[in-house]
């Protein structure tokens, strides 16, 4: 068995050695081994768990979700099922969002196409906006 250093790991992982160290204290990686220096010992295995967290960080899994979907991972009981709502979840929750930005999109192109741009601020109003404490997304 091939064992790396935590530098090592984080290289191949593409990740810091205080993400590493912030995983295992989240449980999302093992703890490894120790050598009697007490540096950790890690095999391929965390490279390709690091791997795993990464990609599911870029589809915007929270650190709690990915937890989860590595327990189901690992457990022999769980189906499919679990999995897929989960992911159901995660796009509900992303389609959500993009509908909230394409709502403040069109209300910030409203409020920069109304100003100006040029001549006294009283003419633009983006700043009278903001300073309601009041702003309807259309």
């Amino acid at each position: 068995m091939t064992t790396l250093t935590i530098g090592q790991v984080a290289k191949r992982a593409g990740v810091g050695r205080e993400t590493i160290r912030f995983y295992e204290r989240r449980g999302l990686i093992e703890e490894p081994s120790r050598r009697e220096s007490g540096y950790r010992q890690y095999d391929n295995t965390a490279v390709a768990r690091l791997a795993f967290i990464q990609q599911a960080k870029a589809l915007g899994f929270s650190l709690g979700e990915i937890a989860e979907l590595l327990s189901l991972r690992t457990d022999a009981g769980a189906g499919a099922r679990e999995i897929k709502k989960i992911a159901e979840t995660k796009l509900a929750d992303i389609e959500a969002r993009i509908k909230l930005l394409q709502r403040m999109r069109k209300t910030l192109k409203k409020m920069v196409d109304e100003c100006p741009g040029e001549g006294p601020k009283s003419k633009c109003p983006i700043l009278e906006a903001l300073d309601s404490g009041y702003l309807q997304y259309e």
